[in-house]
């Protein structure tokens, strides 16, 4: 087993024995997590707040490598064939290859807080990672994209997976230990199903054929939810903002997409929403709030969005040509449609004022009024004055 000390000191022990087999000492910060090799038991890996990496050999007494990060470094992870290293550094999960003297392979940044726990799955094709930003990630590692993620109540400090992959276990900073069961696949027997006595009558059923006297009763048809009412339902709020901003919803039904977007913003989980996507994702909501921003419908709901967006992924500009091209189309665009309104308005003060220097209705017509009547009556009407 490997441990760290307060004294920055990393020591392995004999388990069973409870005795101390060595100790190293060269990181200059606390060793905060450590891992040994199931190829070679005279190798393991520590990791170190003092942004280091080390792969130390027993039987040299010292180091063999060390590798650089920019951040304290809070979990690794050795592949079991040995030729992968996992870490975890800031908001950065980073493959490495040992076989090549650590040679950095793959960063993958989809967490926006501190990645603090890494475990690989026991067919060795799932790597999960957790974060402070309350999810974990379930990326593939042969291409090394997200296929899952799960979203939890409170920022994430460790992260194990049980034997066979039935269970997925998270502690978190409110004290709480979440343990998920995976749901068993049941297996039927079709053969059997259709010996049961059920199936022999659904099956005359479905072969009959109603007489002129029967009273045929209709079966209710049942109204399937749309998958994004399913996953509201669900509470899985990252899930159905994705549904809703898939192709055939956003663009046949735009004011559909603003609607779950609304509904997630009331239940006060909409900065969970938005938090976490990767660059696809977020370029595919970007597009969106631009196209439809200026809609009247959608302005209001739509810049709230926009305004939380810039909120979280403000760290990141810069990191992403695609996305820093949109945040730009998106000003542009906002200050276009400002442009517009203040064009507008000087209009309707320019026709208020015509409107108001216009002599009213009354007045023209008993101007009319009096040019219309004839001149003896206004004589006589002169003389009975006097």
């Amino acid at each position: 087993m490997v441990s760290g000390s307060d004294d920055y000191t990393c020591k392995i022990w004999d388990v069973p024995n409870g005795v101390q087999i060595s100790s190293f000492k060269e990181h200059t910060d606390y060793v905060r997590c450590g891992c040994t090799s199931k190829l070679n038991e005279d190798l393991f890996v520590t990791g170190s707040y003092d942004h280091t990496v080390k792969v130390f050999d027993a039987r040299t007494r010292s180091s063999v490598m060390t590798i650089q990060h920019e951040n304290p470094v809070e979990s690794v992870l050795l592949f079991p064939t040995g030729g992968l290293l996992f870490t975890a550094s800031g908001r950065y999960v980073k493959v490495w290859n040992m076989l090549s003297g650590g040679r950095l392979m793959v960063s993958l940044k989809n967490h926006h807080k501190t990645v603090t726990s890494l475990c690989l799955s026991s067919s060795r094709k799932r790597l999960l990672s957790a974060s402070l930003d309350r999810h974990v990630k379930v990326y593939s590692t042969e291409s090394y994209k997200v296929v899952h993620s799960f979203d939890y109540a409170d920022s994430i400090l460790s992260l194990a997976l049980a034997p066979m992959d039935q269970m997925i276990v998270v502690g978190m900073t409110n004290s709480i230990l979440n343990v998920k069961h995976r749901k068993s696949e049941e297996k039927s027997n079709d053969a059997a199903a259709k010996q049961h006595p059920r199936y022999r009558m659904f099956v005359k059923r479905q072969a009959y054929t109603p007489k002129q006297d029967d009273f045929i009763v209709s079966q209710p048809v049942k109204q399937k939810l749309k998958r994004y009412d399913a996953l509201l339902r669900g509470f899985r709020v990252s899930a159905a903002l994705d549904a809703a901003l898939s192709s055939n919803v956003r663009v046949a039904t735009p004011e559909v997409t603003v609607a779950v977007i609304n509904e997630i913003d009331r239940r006060g989980t909409l900065d969970n929403a938005l938090a976490g996507r990767t660059e696809a994702q977020l370029s595919t909501l970007l597009t969106f709030i631009i196209k439809h921003v200026i809609d009247p419908r959608f302005t209001q709901i739509l810049i709230n969005v926009a305004e939380k967006v810039i909120d979280i992924y403000s760290p990141i500009v810069t990191q992403s040509p695609v996305v820093d091209k949109l945040f730009l189309r998106l000003q542009s665009t906002v200050e276009s449609e400002i442009n517009y309104q203040e064009e507008l308005l000087e209009v309707l003060g320019m026709v208020g004022t015509l409107f108001a220097s216009m002599p009213s209705q009354k007045s023209i017509s008993r101007e009319t009024n009096l040019t219309s009547v004839p001149e003896d009556r206004r004589a006589m009407a002169a003389q009975s004055s006097l």
